[in-house]
């Protein structure tokens, strides 16, 4: 696919223009050649990168922009970086003079790099380090602040550039995470059609179509990506940022995460919170999107009812605290204010059927484990860093942490307390 001929955006059949802010995709070998005339028109660059991400492609980067570049932030490659008050307070000291943001990296640096440039109205660019994530193109900043993993709207980049030879050459577990990400994107259009049938939320055909087609054409590939090959990181690459797209052209990350990133947001945010480790985001959402298949398998095989199942208030607040802590009453105020603890049995009840059509679309649990095995991804790693308690209160109390209808609030309702 023409990627900058999609970034002209298209007048839609269901009903929306669809576009995207983004000028400039280039992925392919000595892509940073273009940033010469990308930038043609800027006077001072501020570079922010990390030690790891500018050993990768700081050069090639300083090769081009040597004229202009007039700051650096370099974060220290070996803590993991988290986007936080202090990282954003990090880079906006750095900002005075600063007419464009050169972001080296991936998915954290990359959002560290949106939100800054959409709070301070200073544009800027991506140059991509690794195909590890969908959000270079998309239009939501994933951050933590007040202890809570929030995506704030955002500014897009004004292009996005991804060197083959750096991309290729990214650590091994980044690109297993971009394949990953890929992999969860069944479980994310699956919960949007869930939440069209159940919510009316607003659902476009081109845009899921489209975004099918980056999961084939990945799977295609797939068995050149341990092998580093430059087809395979390309076809990756380009469907990572292709979605990251269609995000943008639907006005939010629903094409592109659902339950599987709900799950993978429990064990990054509680990692946090208690200190304990937790995988990449991309590998989390691949295993995650394992779970979200159990989820929907076990609810097939169950019947529906005409009365909730779940927690009272009183001790849903209980749990929250026990796993959130401090952070618990913000997330029930979330879900208070979307109204997502309202009884929607009836509507269940009503649209079973179609409930159950769309459940069945999901790739089984055990086709999932097959897409991971063909980048080595083993799910008992998964099980043996979390364990059960953690999985199954993840299943149960990560949907707080996102306004969003998914699986999740499917299953709770039904299942969530032991019959």
């Amino acid at each position: 696919m023409d990627i900058n001929q999609l970034l002209k955006g298209i007048n839609c059949s269901c009903g929306k223009r669809h576009g995207c802010d983004i000028k400039y995709v280039y992925i392919e070998k000595n892509a940073a050649r273009y940033l010469t005339d990308i930038c043609k028109d800027f006077q001072s660059a501020l570079i922010v990168a990390d030690q790891n991400t500018y050993a990768a492609a700081g050069e090639i980067t300083e090769k081009v922009l040597s004229e202009k570049i007039t700051k650096r932030v370099i974060f220290d490659g070996t803590k993991i970086l988290v986007p936080d008050e202090a990282a954003i307070a990090t880079v906006e000291q750095s900002l005075l003079g600063v007419d464009i943001i050169v972001g080296i990296g991936s998915g954290v640096i990359q959002d560290l790099c949106k939100y800054v440039s959409h709070q301070n109205k200073i544009p800027y660019l991506v140059v991509a380090t690794a195909p590890s994530m969908d959000g270079y193109a998309s239009n939501g900043a994933a951050m933590i602040t007040g202890g809570m993993k929030v995506t704030y709207p955002a500014g897009l980049p004004l292009a996005i550039i991804g060197d083959v030879d750096v991309l290729k050459n990214a650590p091994i577990e980044m690109i297993k995470a971009g394949y990953g990400d890929i992999i969860g994107k069944f479980s994310a259009l699956n919960d949007w059609k869930l939440s069209h049938l159940i919510n009316n939320e607003f659902f476009c055909q081109y845009i899921y179509d489209l975004t099918f087609e980056q999961i084939d054409s990945t799977l295609k590939l797939a068995n050149g990506i341990l092998k580093r090959n430059e087809e395979s990181i390309k076809a990756l690459m380009e469907a990572l940022v292709i979605i990251g797209i269609l995000m943008s052209f639907a006005g939010s990350s629903r094409p592109a995460s659902g339950s599987e990133h709900h799950l993978s947001h429990y064990f990054e945010i509680t990692g946090i919170l208690d200190g304990s480790e937790y995988f990449p985001h991309g590998i989390d959402v691949a295993y995650s999107t394992v779970i979200t298949a159990m989820l929907r398998e076990e609810i097939l095989n169950r019947p529906f009812k005409k009365n909730l199942n779940r927690l009272s208030a009183e001790e849903l607040h209980k749990c929250l605290s026990k796993v959130y802590g401090p952070i618990a009453n913000s997330c029930i105020d979330l879900q208070n204010k979307v109204g997502n603890y309202k009884d929607r049995s009836s509507v269940y009840l009503e649209k079973e059927k179609g409930i159950r059509a769309i459940l069945e679309e999901m790739p089984s649990s055990e086709d999932i484990y097959d897409m991971l095995d063909l980048v080595g991804l083993d799910i008992t790693e998964f099980y043996t860093l979390y364990g059960k308690e953690k999985i199954k209160n993840a299943v149960l109390f990560a949907k707080e942490l996102k306004d969003r209808f998914t699986v999740l609030w499917l299953y709770y309702d039904f299942f969530s307390k032991n019959e």
